[in-house]
Protein backbone atom coordinates (compact mmCIF):
# COMPACT_ATOMS: atom_id res chain seq x y z
CA UNK A 1 0.00 0.00 0.00
CA UNK A 2 0.97 3.41 -1.21
CA UNK A 3 1.37 6.37 1.33
CA UNK A 4 -0.65 8.08 -0.37
CA UNK A 5 -3.30 5.69 0.16
CA UNK A 6 -2.62 5.17 3.77
CA UNK A 7 -3.26 8.72 4.17
CA UNK A 8 -6.36 8.41 2.21
CA UNK A 9 -7.86 5.42 4.42
CA UNK A 10 -7.04 7.13 7.51
CA UNK A 11 -8.61 10.10 6.83
CA UNK A 12 -11.47 8.51 6.10
CA UNK A 13 -11.39 6.45 9.25
CA UNK A 14 -11.07 9.80 10.49
CA UNK A 15 -14.47 11.26 8.77
CA UNK A 16 -16.07 8.19 10.18
CA UNK A 17 -15.27 8.66 13.79
CA UNK A 18 -15.86 12.38 13.51
CA UNK A 19 -19.34 12.21 13.68
CA UNK A 20 -22.54 12.41 16.11
CA UNK A 21 -23.43 9.14 15.51
CA UNK A 22 -20.02 7.31 15.86
CA UNK A 23 -20.10 9.77 19.22
CA UNK A 24 -23.47 8.41 20.29
CA UNK A 25 -22.32 4.79 19.54
CA UNK A 26 -19.17 4.91 21.65
CA UNK A 27 -21.37 6.50 24.95
CA UNK A 28 -22.68 2.87 24.91
CA UNK A 29 -20.09 0.45 23.25
CA UNK A 30 -17.25 1.98 25.61
CA UNK A 31 -18.28 0.56 28.33
CA UNK A 32 -19.13 -3.25 26.96
CA UNK A 33 -15.65 -3.35 25.74
CA UNK A 34 -14.30 -2.65 28.54
CA UNK A 35 -15.97 -5.08 30.30
CA UNK A 36 -15.20 -7.55 27.60
CA UNK A 37 -11.53 -6.82 28.50
CA UNK A 38 -12.29 -7.31 32.27
CA UNK A 39 -13.38 -10.50 31.37
CA UNK A 40 -9.75 -10.99 29.40
CA UNK A 41 -8.35 -10.56 32.56
CA UNK A 42 -9.52 -13.24 34.20
CA UNK A 43 -10.91 -13.34 38.12
CA UNK A 44 -9.57 -11.00 40.57
CA UNK A 45 -6.92 -11.88 42.60
CA UNK A 46 -5.34 -8.96 43.98
CA UNK A 47 -3.45 -8.65 47.59
CA UNK A 48 -5.83 -6.72 48.93
CA UNK A 49 -8.72 -8.81 47.83
CA UNK A 50 -7.51 -11.84 49.87
CA UNK A 51 -6.94 -9.64 52.60
CA UNK A 52 -9.79 -7.23 53.05
CA UNK A 53 -12.38 -6.68 49.96
CA UNK A 54 -14.07 -9.54 51.21
CA UNK A 55 -14.17 -10.02 54.32
CA UNK A 56 -14.97 -6.31 55.14
CA UNK A 57 -18.29 -6.21 53.83
CA UNK A 58 -19.19 -9.72 55.27
CA UNK A 59 -18.51 -8.57 58.75
CA UNK A 60 -20.38 -5.36 58.47
CA UNK A 61 -23.18 -7.09 57.02
CA UNK A 62 -22.85 -10.03 59.85
CA UNK A 63 -22.14 -7.67 62.63
CA UNK A 64 -18.70 -8.95 62.91
CA UNK A 65 -17.10 -5.46 63.91
CA UNK A 66 -15.68 -6.16 67.25
CA UNK A 67 -16.80 -9.57 67.22
CA UNK A 68 -13.12 -10.40 65.41
CA UNK A 69 -9.91 -9.15 66.24
CA UNK A 70 -8.18 -8.07 62.74
CA UNK A 71 -8.27 -10.82 60.20
CA UNK A 72 -7.73 -8.91 57.70
CA UNK A 73 -4.57 -7.18 59.30
CA UNK A 74 -5.35 -3.48 60.09
CA UNK A 75 -7.42 -2.68 57.19
CA UNK A 76 -9.89 -5.07 58.79
CA UNK A 77 -11.15 -1.58 59.71
CA UNK A 78 -11.39 0.35 56.35
CA UNK A 79 -14.90 1.55 55.21
CA UNK A 80 -16.85 -1.63 54.07
CA UNK A 81 -19.33 0.27 51.63
CA UNK A 82 -17.39 0.35 48.69
CA UNK A 83 -16.54 -3.10 48.76
CA UNK A 84 -20.34 -3.86 49.06
CA UNK A 85 -21.04 -3.78 45.76
CA UNK A 86 -18.41 -6.88 44.75
CA UNK A 87 -19.14 -8.76 47.52
CA UNK A 88 -23.05 -8.84 46.38
CA UNK A 89 -21.95 -9.48 42.91
CA UNK A 90 -19.49 -12.51 43.29
CA UNK A 91 -21.70 -13.94 46.15
CA UNK A 92 -24.93 -14.01 44.47
CA UNK A 93 -23.72 -14.41 40.28
CA UNK A 94 -21.22 -16.15 38.47
CA UNK A 95 -17.38 -15.25 38.67
CA UNK A 96 -17.33 -14.15 35.09
CA UNK A 97 -20.88 -11.93 34.89
CA UNK A 98 -19.22 -10.49 38.14
CA UNK A 99 -15.89 -9.85 36.28
CA UNK A 100 -17.76 -8.13 33.75
CA UNK A 101 -19.95 -6.01 35.15
CA UNK A 102 -16.93 -4.20 37.24
CA UNK A 103 -15.21 -3.65 33.97
CA UNK A 104 -18.46 -2.32 32.18
CA UNK A 105 -19.03 0.05 35.23
CA UNK A 106 -15.29 1.48 35.36
CA UNK A 107 -15.56 1.70 31.63
CA UNK A 108 -18.56 4.66 32.48
CA UNK A 109 -15.51 6.57 32.79
CA UNK A 110 -15.10 7.08 29.22
CA UNK A 111 -18.51 8.35 28.78
CA UNK A 112 -17.56 11.38 31.48
CA UNK A 113 -14.28 12.39 29.78
CA UNK A 114 -16.45 12.67 26.64
CA UNK A 115 -18.44 14.75 28.38
CA UNK A 116 -15.88 16.63 29.97
CA UNK A 117 -14.33 17.08 26.84
CA UNK A 118 -17.07 18.63 24.73
CA UNK A 119 -17.20 20.96 27.58
CA UNK A 120 -13.78 22.32 27.24
CA UNK A 121 -12.84 21.77 23.80
CA UNK A 122 -13.60 24.20 21.04
CA UNK A 123 -17.02 23.89 19.14
CA UNK A 124 -16.16 25.93 16.53
CA UNK A 125 -16.25 25.33 13.04
CA UNK A 126 -18.01 21.59 14.43
CA UNK A 127 -18.54 19.82 17.21
CA UNK A 128 -15.28 17.53 17.66
CA UNK A 129 -17.06 14.43 17.79
CA UNK A 130 -13.59 12.30 17.21
CA UNK A 131 -11.72 14.33 19.32
CA UNK A 132 -13.68 13.89 22.04
CA UNK A 133 -13.37 10.15 21.41
CA UNK A 134 -10.02 9.66 21.13
CA UNK A 135 -9.08 11.87 23.94
CA UNK A 136 -11.00 9.90 26.40
CA UNK A 137 -9.95 6.46 25.23
CA UNK A 138 -6.58 8.17 25.74
CA UNK A 139 -7.51 8.53 29.23
CA UNK A 140 -8.98 5.20 29.70
CA UNK A 141 -5.43 3.63 28.40
CA UNK A 142 -3.53 5.19 31.22
CA UNK A 143 -1.51 2.34 33.28
CA UNK A 144 -2.65 2.64 36.92
CA UNK A 145 -6.71 2.50 34.99
CA UNK A 146 -6.10 -0.28 32.36
CA UNK A 147 -3.81 -2.34 35.51
CA UNK A 148 -7.09 -2.08 38.12
CA UNK A 149 -9.09 -2.88 35.14
CA UNK A 150 -12.47 -5.30 36.92
CA UNK A 151 -10.52 -5.32 40.20
CA UNK A 152 -11.84 -4.45 43.79
CA UNK A 153 -9.03 -1.92 44.88
CA UNK A 154 -11.63 0.85 44.15
CA UNK A 155 -9.63 3.36 42.37
CA UNK A 156 -11.43 3.08 38.86
CA UNK A 157 -14.56 3.18 40.16
CA UNK A 158 -14.47 6.21 42.92
CA UNK A 159 -13.18 8.27 39.61
CA UNK A 160 -16.65 8.43 38.14
CA UNK A 161 -17.73 10.28 41.20
CA UNK A 162 -14.70 12.82 40.83
CA UNK A 163 -14.91 13.09 37.44
CA UNK A 164 -18.96 13.62 38.12
CA UNK A 165 -18.59 16.55 40.17
CA UNK A 166 -16.07 17.75 37.87
CA UNK A 167 -18.96 17.72 35.19
CA UNK A 168 -21.29 19.26 36.81
CA UNK A 169 -19.12 22.29 37.43
CA UNK A 170 -18.27 22.50 33.97
CA UNK A 171 -22.29 21.89 33.25
CA UNK A 172 -23.40 24.42 35.49
CA UNK A 173 -20.91 27.17 35.00
CA UNK A 174 -23.19 30.05 34.58
CA UNK A 175 -25.59 29.33 37.46
CA UNK A 176 -22.12 28.67 39.79
CA UNK A 177 -21.14 32.72 38.73
CA UNK A 178 -24.30 33.62 39.19
CA UNK A 179 -24.53 31.98 43.21
CA UNK A 180 -27.00 29.11 42.44
CA UNK A 181 -27.06 26.68 45.03
CA UNK A 182 -27.82 23.52 43.87
CA UNK A 183 -24.72 22.34 41.27
CA UNK A 184 -21.96 23.59 44.22
CA UNK A 185 -23.76 21.71 46.28
CA UNK A 186 -24.59 18.88 44.00
CA UNK A 187 -20.98 18.56 42.48
CA UNK A 188 -19.18 18.75 46.36
CA UNK A 189 -21.98 15.79 47.52
CA UNK A 190 -20.48 13.67 44.29
CA UNK A 191 -16.64 14.51 45.85
CA UNK A 192 -17.45 13.77 49.07
CA UNK A 193 -18.90 10.42 48.67
CA UNK A 194 -15.43 9.40 46.22
CA UNK A 195 -13.52 10.71 49.16
CA UNK A 196 -15.76 8.98 51.73
CA UNK A 197 -15.74 5.44 49.44
CA UNK A 198 -11.86 5.89 49.61
CA UNK A 199 -10.37 8.63 51.57
CA UNK A 200 -7.74 8.73 49.35
CA UNK A 201 -9.78 11.06 47.03
CA UNK A 202 -9.63 13.86 49.58
CA UNK A 203 -6.66 15.34 48.07
CA UNK A 204 -9.29 15.99 45.11
CA UNK A 205 -12.07 17.65 46.97
CA UNK A 206 -9.64 19.85 47.84
CA UNK A 207 -8.21 21.05 44.95
CA UNK A 208 -11.60 21.27 42.93
CA UNK A 209 -12.47 23.67 45.95
CA UNK A 210 -9.47 25.91 45.48
CA UNK A 211 -9.83 25.66 41.79
CA UNK A 212 -13.67 26.83 42.29
CA UNK A 213 -12.01 30.63 42.83
CA UNK A 214 -10.99 30.51 39.60
CA UNK A 215 -14.93 31.15 38.88
CA UNK A 216 -15.09 34.73 36.22
CA UNK A 217 -17.30 36.08 38.98
CA UNK A 218 -16.43 38.58 42.08
CA UNK A 219 -14.87 37.52 44.95
CA UNK A 220 -18.35 36.75 46.95
CA UNK A 221 -19.47 34.51 44.30
CA UNK A 222 -16.18 32.20 44.51
CA UNK A 223 -15.96 32.33 48.08
CA UNK A 224 -19.67 30.97 47.90
CA UNK A 225 -19.32 28.46 45.54
CA UNK A 226 -16.19 27.15 47.27
CA UNK A 227 -17.80 27.20 50.88
CA UNK A 228 -21.12 25.46 49.06
CA UNK A 229 -18.88 22.86 47.56
CA UNK A 230 -17.38 22.38 50.87
CA UNK A 231 -20.47 21.99 52.83
CA UNK A 232 -21.45 19.09 49.84
CA UNK A 233 -18.58 17.37 50.23
CA UNK A 234 -18.96 17.31 54.07
CA UNK A 235 -22.31 16.18 52.99
CA UNK A 236 -21.07 13.06 50.92
CA UNK A 237 -18.32 12.03 53.51
CA UNK A 238 -20.99 12.25 56.21
CA UNK A 239 -23.31 9.45 53.68
CA UNK A 240 -20.86 7.19 53.05
CA UNK A 241 -18.80 7.02 55.82
CA UNK A 242 -20.55 8.61 58.28
CA UNK A 243 -21.95 5.45 59.89
CA UNK A 244 -18.68 3.55 59.71
CA UNK A 245 -16.97 6.32 61.41
CA UNK A 246 -19.60 6.51 64.22
CA UNK A 247 -18.99 2.59 64.14
CA UNK A 248 -15.42 2.98 64.61
CA UNK A 249 -15.75 5.48 67.73
CA UNK A 250 -18.77 3.90 69.15
CA UNK A 251 -16.75 0.09 69.09
CA UNK A 252 -12.87 1.46 69.65
CA UNK A 253 -13.10 5.04 70.55
CA UNK A 254 -11.62 6.10 66.94
CA UNK A 255 -13.39 7.06 63.84
CA UNK A 256 -10.29 5.98 61.58
CA UNK A 257 -9.33 2.77 63.83
CA UNK A 258 -6.62 1.84 63.90
CA UNK A 259 -4.80 4.89 61.91
CA UNK A 260 -3.96 8.11 63.65
CA UNK A 261 -4.27 6.10 67.37
CA UNK A 262 -1.76 8.61 68.18
CA UNK A 263 -4.34 10.91 68.11
CA UNK A 264 -7.40 9.62 69.69
CA UNK A 265 -6.03 6.29 71.88
CA UNK A 266 -7.73 3.45 71.05
CA UNK A 267 -7.24 1.71 73.75
CA UNK A 268 -7.21 -1.58 71.50
CA UNK A 269 -3.73 -0.31 69.68
CA UNK A 270 -1.00 0.70 70.05
CA UNK A 271 -0.50 4.56 69.69
CA UNK A 272 0.86 4.93 66.78
CA UNK A 273 -0.36 6.18 63.37
CA UNK A 274 -0.32 3.49 60.71
CA UNK A 275 1.01 5.85 57.54
CA UNK A 276 2.73 4.29 54.87
CA UNK A 277 5.55 7.07 53.89
CA UNK A 278 7.61 5.04 52.35
CA UNK A 279 6.28 5.94 48.91
CA UNK A 280 6.98 10.00 49.43
CA UNK A 281 10.02 11.95 47.68
CA UNK A 282 12.85 12.56 49.64
CA UNK A 283 14.03 16.26 49.90
CA UNK A 284 13.02 19.34 47.85
CA UNK A 285 15.02 18.24 44.84
CA UNK A 286 13.03 15.28 44.37
CA UNK A 287 9.95 17.21 44.67
CA UNK A 288 10.28 19.27 42.15
CA UNK A 289 11.16 16.66 39.04
CA UNK A 290 9.35 14.16 41.21
CA UNK A 291 7.29 13.59 37.60
CA UNK A 292 10.79 12.83 36.21
CA UNK A 293 11.60 10.50 38.78
CA UNK A 294 8.80 8.30 39.11
CA UNK A 295 8.23 7.99 35.31
CA UNK A 296 12.21 7.15 34.86
CA UNK A 297 12.03 4.79 38.20
CA UNK A 298 7.91 3.64 39.04
CA UNK A 299 8.93 1.21 41.49
CA UNK A 300 9.30 4.28 43.71
CA UNK A 301 5.41 4.68 43.34
CA UNK A 302 4.40 1.27 43.87
CA UNK A 303 4.61 -2.23 43.46
CA UNK A 304 4.43 -2.00 39.78
CA UNK A 305 6.25 -0.32 37.07
CA UNK A 306 3.09 1.72 36.30
CA UNK A 307 4.99 4.18 33.60
CA UNK A 308 3.13 7.52 31.87
CA UNK A 309 5.01 9.64 29.86
CA UNK A 310 2.16 12.26 30.15
CA UNK A 311 3.44 13.14 33.69
CA UNK A 312 6.74 14.55 32.68
CA UNK A 313 4.95 16.12 29.22
CA UNK A 314 2.57 17.47 31.58
CA UNK A 315 4.87 19.43 33.79
CA UNK A 316 6.94 20.34 30.93
CA UNK A 317 3.97 22.12 29.77
CA UNK A 318 2.90 23.60 33.16
CA UNK A 319 6.17 25.04 33.12
CA UNK A 320 6.25 26.20 29.45
CA UNK A 321 2.66 28.25 30.52
CA UNK A 322 3.74 29.43 33.73
CA UNK A 323 6.98 31.16 32.15
CA UNK A 324 4.80 32.77 28.94
CA UNK A 325 2.02 33.95 31.27
CA UNK A 326 4.66 35.73 33.23
CA UNK A 327 6.97 37.41 30.13
CA UNK A 328 3.45 38.55 29.19
CA UNK A 329 2.24 40.25 32.46
CA UNK A 330 5.84 41.49 32.49
CA UNK A 331 5.90 43.05 29.02
CA UNK A 332 2.33 44.58 29.45
CA UNK A 333 3.26 46.14 33.04
CA UNK A 334 6.64 47.47 31.37
CA UNK A 335 3.99 48.86 27.74
CA UNK A 336 5.89 45.87 25.67
CA UNK A 337 4.21 44.59 22.24
CA UNK A 338 3.67 40.76 23.04
CA UNK A 339 5.83 38.76 20.54
CA UNK A 340 4.93 35.63 19.04
CA UNK A 341 1.84 33.48 19.09
CA UNK A 342 -0.89 34.88 21.17
CA UNK A 343 -4.05 32.74 20.83
CA UNK A 344 -6.95 34.13 19.59
CA UNK A 345 -8.87 34.41 22.10
CA UNK A 346 -8.35 34.76 26.16
CA UNK A 347 -8.30 31.34 28.05
CA UNK A 348 -11.76 30.18 28.74
CA UNK A 349 -12.76 29.81 32.53
CA UNK A 350 -13.29 26.36 32.57
CA UNK A 351 -9.94 25.68 31.01
CA UNK A 352 -8.33 27.80 33.40
CA UNK A 353 -10.37 25.37 36.11
CA UNK A 354 -9.43 22.39 35.11
CA UNK A 355 -5.57 23.72 34.62
CA UNK A 356 -5.63 24.70 38.27
CA UNK A 357 -7.52 20.89 39.29
CA UNK A 358 -4.83 18.74 37.92
CA UNK A 359 -1.59 20.70 39.50
CA UNK A 360 -3.34 21.11 42.63
CA UNK A 361 -4.22 17.14 43.11
CA UNK A 362 -0.53 15.82 41.72
CA UNK A 363 0.89 18.16 43.98
CA UNK A 364 -1.07 17.29 47.28
CA UNK A 365 -1.08 13.60 45.93
CA UNK A 366 2.79 13.93 45.71
CA UNK A 367 3.19 15.33 49.57
CA UNK A 368 0.30 12.93 51.23
CA UNK A 369 0.76 9.50 49.57
CA UNK A 370 2.58 9.10 46.20
CA UNK A 371 1.15 5.59 45.53
CA UNK A 372 0.83 5.65 41.73
CA UNK A 373 -2.79 4.23 41.58
CA UNK A 374 -4.08 6.86 44.00
CA UNK A 375 -3.99 9.45 40.78
CA UNK A 376 -6.24 7.60 38.60
CA UNK A 377 -8.96 10.32 38.22
CA UNK A 378 -6.24 12.91 37.02
CA UNK A 379 -4.65 9.94 34.40
CA UNK A 380 -7.91 9.70 33.29
CA UNK A 381 -7.89 13.25 32.35
CA UNK A 382 -4.34 13.94 31.61
CA UNK A 383 -4.85 13.64 27.97
CA UNK A 384 -7.44 16.05 27.79
CA UNK A 385 -5.00 18.21 30.08
CA UNK A 386 -2.06 18.41 27.60
CA UNK A 387 -4.32 18.99 24.67
CA UNK A 388 -5.82 22.28 26.32
CA UNK A 389 -2.20 23.03 27.36
CA UNK A 390 -0.44 22.63 23.92
CA UNK A 391 -3.50 24.42 22.20
CA UNK A 392 -2.35 27.48 25.10
CA UNK A 393 1.35 27.50 23.78
CA UNK A 394 1.61 26.68 20.71
CA UNK A 395 -0.54 27.91 17.19
CA UNK A 396 -3.35 25.15 15.94
CA UNK A 397 -1.71 22.98 13.64
CA UNK A 398 1.21 23.02 15.94
CA UNK A 399 -0.60 22.44 18.60
CA UNK A 400 -2.36 19.34 16.76
CA UNK A 401 0.27 17.61 15.52
CA UNK A 402 2.22 17.49 18.75
CA UNK A 403 -0.62 16.66 20.77
CA UNK A 404 -1.62 13.82 18.55
CA UNK A 405 2.57 12.97 18.97
CA UNK A 406 2.68 13.05 22.78
CA UNK A 407 -0.58 10.95 22.85
CA UNK A 408 1.12 8.23 20.45
CA UNK A 409 4.07 8.31 22.30
CA UNK A 410 2.20 7.77 25.90
CA UNK A 411 0.22 5.15 24.91
CA UNK A 412 3.14 3.25 23.65
CA UNK A 413 4.10 2.73 27.51
CA UNK A 414 0.49 1.20 28.72
CA UNK A 415 1.91 -2.47 27.24
CA UNK A 416 4.62 -2.14 29.95
CA UNK A 417 2.63 -1.43 32.80
CA UNK A 418 1.60 -4.74 33.80
CA UNK A 419 -1.31 -5.87 36.11
CA UNK A 420 -2.03 -6.86 39.50
CA UNK A 421 -3.06 -10.68 40.23
CA UNK A 422 -5.50 -12.45 38.42
CA UNK A 423 -6.53 -15.88 38.09
CA UNK A 424 -8.39 -18.17 35.13
CA UNK A 425 -12.29 -17.57 35.51
CA UNK A 426 -14.26 -20.34 37.10
CA UNK A 427 -18.37 -20.73 37.16
CA UNK A 428 -17.75 -19.42 40.85
CA UNK A 429 -15.79 -16.70 41.99
CA UNK A 430 -14.51 -18.17 45.27
CA UNK A 431 -14.89 -21.96 46.45
CA UNK A 432 -13.57 -22.45 49.78
CA UNK A 433 -14.10 -26.08 51.70
CA UNK A 434 -14.80 -25.64 55.63
CA UNK A 435 -14.87 -27.83 58.04
CA UNK A 436 -18.14 -28.42 60.08
CA UNK A 437 -18.17 -27.22 63.35
CA UNK A 438 -20.45 -28.29 66.04
CA UNK A 439 -20.57 -25.08 67.52
CA UNK A 440 -18.91 -22.31 66.32
CA UNK A 441 -19.49 -19.78 69.17
CA UNK A 442 -17.28 -21.63 71.36
CA UNK A 443 -14.26 -22.34 68.57
CA UNK A 444 -11.84 -19.50 67.63
CA UNK A 445 -9.35 -18.97 64.66
CA UNK A 446 -5.97 -17.30 64.88
CA UNK A 447 -4.19 -16.59 61.85
CA UNK A 448 -0.32 -15.31 62.61
CA UNK A 449 1.13 -14.24 59.57
CA UNK A 450 1.09 -11.54 57.13
CA UNK A 451 1.58 -13.13 53.63
CA UNK A 452 0.04 -14.51 52.09
CA UNK A 453 -2.87 -12.85 53.67
CA UNK A 454 -6.04 -15.14 54.61
CA UNK A 455 -8.97 -12.80 55.38
CA UNK A 456 -10.51 -13.74 52.08
CA UNK A 457 -11.53 -16.95 53.60
CA UNK A 458 -13.59 -15.93 56.71
CA UNK A 459 -16.36 -14.85 54.76
CA UNK A 460 -17.07 -19.22 54.35
CA UNK A 461 -17.16 -19.90 57.75
CA UNK A 462 -20.20 -19.47 60.09
CA UNK A 463 -20.35 -15.48 61.73
CA UNK A 464 -20.53 -17.16 64.96
CA UNK A 465 -16.85 -18.41 64.33
CA UNK A 466 -14.27 -15.35 66.08
CA UNK A 467 -11.36 -14.81 63.92
CA UNK A 468 -8.41 -13.16 65.92
CA UNK A 469 -5.17 -11.75 64.39
CA UNK A 470 -1.85 -12.45 66.16
CA UNK A 471 1.50 -11.43 66.03
CA UNK A 472 2.89 -8.39 63.69
CA UNK A 473 -0.29 -8.11 61.40
CA UNK A 474 -1.54 -5.49 63.77
CA UNK A 475 -0.71 -2.78 66.16
CA UNK A 476 -1.44 -4.41 69.35
CA UNK A 477 -1.61 -3.07 72.67
CA UNK A 478 -2.11 -4.94 75.62
CA UNK A 479 -5.68 -4.06 75.92
CA UNK A 480 -5.62 -6.08 72.68
CA UNK A 481 -3.75 -8.93 74.08
CA UNK A 482 -6.15 -8.83 77.43
CA UNK A 483 -8.82 -9.65 74.88
CA UNK A 484 -7.54 -12.08 73.00
CA UNK A 485 -6.49 -13.67 76.58
CA UNK A 486 -10.36 -12.88 77.93
CA UNK A 487 -11.65 -14.41 74.10
CA UNK A 488 -9.90 -17.62 75.00
CA UNK A 489 -11.24 -17.97 78.64
CA UNK A 490 -14.14 -17.56 77.99
CA UNK A 491 -14.93 -20.23 74.99
CA UNK A 492 -14.57 -23.95 75.36
CA UNK A 493 -12.56 -24.41 72.72
CA UNK A 494 -11.53 -25.95 70.29
CA UNK A 495 -8.91 -23.39 68.81
CA UNK A 496 -7.23 -23.50 65.52
CA UNK A 497 -4.62 -21.72 63.74
CA UNK A 498 -5.49 -20.71 59.61
CA UNK A 499 -2.26 -21.22 57.77
CA UNK A 500 -1.36 -20.90 54.22
CA UNK A 501 -1.10 -24.56 52.70
CA UNK A 502 1.29 -25.62 49.56
CA UNK A 503 -1.37 -26.84 47.28
CA UNK A 504 0.26 -28.93 44.65
CA UNK A 505 0.32 -27.55 41.25
CA UNK A 506 -2.02 -27.85 38.36
CA UNK A 507 -0.36 -29.96 36.39
CA UNK A 508 1.49 -31.57 39.48
CA UNK A 509 4.59 -31.54 41.50
CA UNK A 510 7.49 -31.20 38.47
CA UNK A 511 9.97 -33.94 40.62
CA UNK A 512 10.60 -34.79 44.21
CA UNK A 513 12.57 -32.05 44.99
CA UNK A 514 10.10 -29.65 44.47
CA UNK A 515 7.06 -31.19 46.51
CA UNK A 516 10.26 -31.61 49.36
CA UNK A 517 11.00 -27.48 48.92
CA UNK A 518 7.13 -27.27 49.52
CA UNK A 519 7.08 -29.93 52.57
CA UNK A 520 10.10 -27.93 53.91
CA UNK A 521 8.13 -24.24 53.56
CA UNK A 522 5.07 -25.28 55.26
CA UNK A 523 7.09 -27.01 58.41
CA UNK A 524 9.11 -23.82 58.50
CA UNK A 525 5.23 -21.99 58.54
CA UNK A 526 3.74 -24.31 61.33
CA UNK A 527 7.35 -23.70 63.05
CA UNK A 528 6.78 -19.92 62.91
CA UNK A 529 3.10 -20.02 63.85
CA UNK A 530 3.64 -22.55 66.86
CA UNK A 531 6.02 -19.89 67.93
CA UNK A 532 3.82 -16.96 67.73
CA UNK A 533 0.85 -18.85 69.60
CA UNK A 534 3.86 -19.45 72.72
CA UNK A 535 3.66 -15.69 72.72
CA UNK A 536 0.27 -15.66 73.97
CA UNK A 537 0.08 -18.82 76.44
CA UNK A 538 -1.15 -21.25 73.37
CA UNK A 539 0.14 -24.48 71.77
CA UNK A 540 -0.08 -25.34 68.15
CA UNK A 541 -0.63 -29.63 67.70
CA UNK A 542 0.88 -29.96 64.44
CA UNK A 543 0.00 -33.48 64.25
CA UNK A 544 -3.16 -32.00 63.80
CA UNK A 545 -3.54 -29.97 60.71
CA UNK A 546 -5.38 -30.40 57.71
CA UNK A 547 -5.68 -28.93 54.49
CA UNK A 548 -8.72 -27.60 53.14
CA UNK A 549 -9.58 -27.01 49.36
CA UNK A 550 -9.82 -23.11 48.73
CA UNK A 551 -9.86 -21.18 44.89
CA UNK A 552 -10.11 -17.81 43.37
CA UNK A 553 -11.53 -18.65 39.89
CA UNK A 554 -9.61 -21.58 39.09
CA UNK A 555 -6.72 -21.06 40.83
CA UNK A 556 -5.82 -23.02 44.07
CA UNK A 557 -4.77 -21.20 47.43
CA UNK A 558 -5.65 -24.25 49.90
CA UNK A 559 -5.28 -23.49 53.58
CA UNK A 560 -4.56 -25.32 56.38
CA UNK A 561 -6.44 -25.48 59.91
CA UNK A 562 -4.30 -26.84 63.34
CA UNK A 563 -5.76 -27.58 66.59
CA UNK A 564 -4.42 -25.09 69.04
CA UNK A 565 -4.37 -25.65 72.97
CA UNK A 566 -3.98 -23.27 75.95
CA UNK A 567 -0.69 -24.06 77.79
CA UNK A 568 -0.80 -25.36 81.29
Amino acid sequence: MTRAAGVHRLAAAWTRLDTPASWRRARWLAPLLFGLLSLVYGQDNNWDLRNYHLYNPFALLNGKIGYDLAPAQWQSYFNPTLDLLYYGLVMYLPGPLAGFLMGALQGVNFVLLMAIAGRLLPAAPARPYGLMVLLALAGCLGPGFMSELGNTMGDNVTALAVLASLLVVLRHWDALRGGALAPALGAGLLMGCAAGLKLTNAVYAVALCLALFTLDAGWRQRFQAAVLFGVGVLGGLALCAGHWFWRMWTVFGNPLFPQFNDRFLGPLAAPIGVGDNSWLPRGALEKWFWPFIHTLHPGRVGELPLRHLLWPMLYTGFAALALVLALRWLRARAGTPARGWVPAAPMAPQIRLLLVFVPLSYVLWMQLFSIYRYLVPIELLAPLTLWLLLARLLPPPAARNWGAACLLLAACCVFSAGGWSHSRWAARAFTVETPALPDPAQNLVFTVHVQPPVGWLVPFFSPRLAFVSLGRSFPESAAYRARVADMVATRRGPFYVMLAAEAAPRKGWRDAAEQAAAAQRMRERVAHAGATLAGYGLALDAASCRDYLAMTGARRLDYQLCAVTRQP
